[in-house]
């Protein structure tokens, strides 16, 4: 049986984006809802929730970012001038909301302006997001291994309702976990804006999942073509058993259920990409066996992989279960 060298990367790199996009994606949500939270105490019980975690959660950014570069070179070669721009923008957003974290905790007069920065980088950072997946998922022009668009490609309709779903999709994630961290008037709060996020991203994400089939027939084919539906309907099947405890923990106050389900629906959802994309790492022609760097770089590689790996899951886990349950608003940042 040979090794498929290329194929396990593929695995490990779809696993760090994934492992990015449930991490930092809901504090990003939090990002996005907290110009909706009330007065300082508010606003400070918002960001303490993910103080903990949140810098560590954008490790594997880097980890996904590096290992496309290191492994794929040539589909990041391929893919970086496609979205340079909204990249750029994203960079951007998460530089000003890093910031932000620091400095809105050591001024007064000037706090509202890093809380802008904060809500406003959250805000960038996840349309940008979005719009760059939207522009993957529609294709990416290749001729003679290089990218062979032009400069707007990235931006078309669909790319914006995909930046526009993910944003929505962020902020049912953010509202959830504080429903699940925090009490009181923030966890009220929090409740009424996870009804809405969660309606909005459930519209949204049927409006993109019924656009993507019919960008290329290879979409097409892969989730209607017999036999293929009969193992593809269960995605968004389960989909709605997500959305049903979804709804059944807001209604109910188990408090844990919204974030456990808005994660499910993130995690379907990626699958459902992964359905459409296989086995092409950059659609619609530029495979995984094609984007692959020699089976040499690709085993030494994984060694370092195999370890860097456990390590950054062990500490993940550990800073969750530290800081696991309710937020203590006497704690945090001051």
């Amino acid at each position: 049986m040979v090794f498929d060298l290329a194929f396990v990367w593929a695995g490990l790199i779809a696993f760090a984006v994934l492992a990015y996009v449930i991490l930092d994606g809901f504090d990003l949500g939090i990002g996005l809802v907290f110009p909706f939270m009330r007065g300082k105490d508010e606003k400070d019980l918002a960001m303490n929730s993910v103080a903990p975690v949140w810098d560590g959660n954008e490790t594997w950014l880097v980890l996904g970012g590096g290992g496309l570069f290191a492994v794929f070179p040539l589909a990041y070669a391929v893919v970086m001038p496609a979205v340079y721009a909204p990249i750029t923008a994203m960079l951007l957003g998460l530089i000003f909301r890093g910031v932000a974290f620091e400095f809105r905790h050591r001024t007064q007069r000037g706090r509202w302006l890093w809380d802008t920065a904060f809500a406003g980088g959250s805000l960038v950072a996840a349309l940008s997001q979005g719009i760059v997946l939207g522009a993957l998922v529609q294709g990416i022009a290749v001729e003679n291994r290089a990218y062979a668009g032009g400069n707007w490609d990235w931006l078309s309709a669909f790319s914006v309702l995909t930046g526009i779903a993910l944003v929505a999709g962020y902020a049912m994630l953010g509202s959830a976990w504080l429903v699940m961290k925090t009490q009181g008037p923030v966890r009220e709060r929090s409740r009424q804006l996870a009804w809405i996020s969660g309606a909005a991203t459930l519209a949204l994400l049927g409006a993109v999942s019924l656009a993507t089939p019919f960008l290329n027939d290879g979409y097409l084919s892969r989730w209607f073509a017999i036999p293929n539906v009969f193992y593809t309907v269960w995605v968004p099947a389960l989909v709605l058993v997500a959305a049903f405890f979804y709804v059944r923990g807001l209604r109910q106050g188990r408090d844990s259920w919204p974030f456990l389900s808005a994660l499910a629906v993130f995690v379907l959802s990626f699958i459902g990409l992964g359905i459409s994309f296989y086995p092409h790492i950059v659609p619609p022609d530029l495979t995984i066996w094609q984007a692959a760097a020699p089976d040499s770089s690709l085993a030494f590689l994984l060694v370092g992989a195999l370890v860097l790996l456990p390590l950054i899951l062990g500490y993940t886990a550990y800073a969750y279960w530290v800081f696991r349950g309710k937020v203590d608003p006497s704690e945090g940042y001051h």
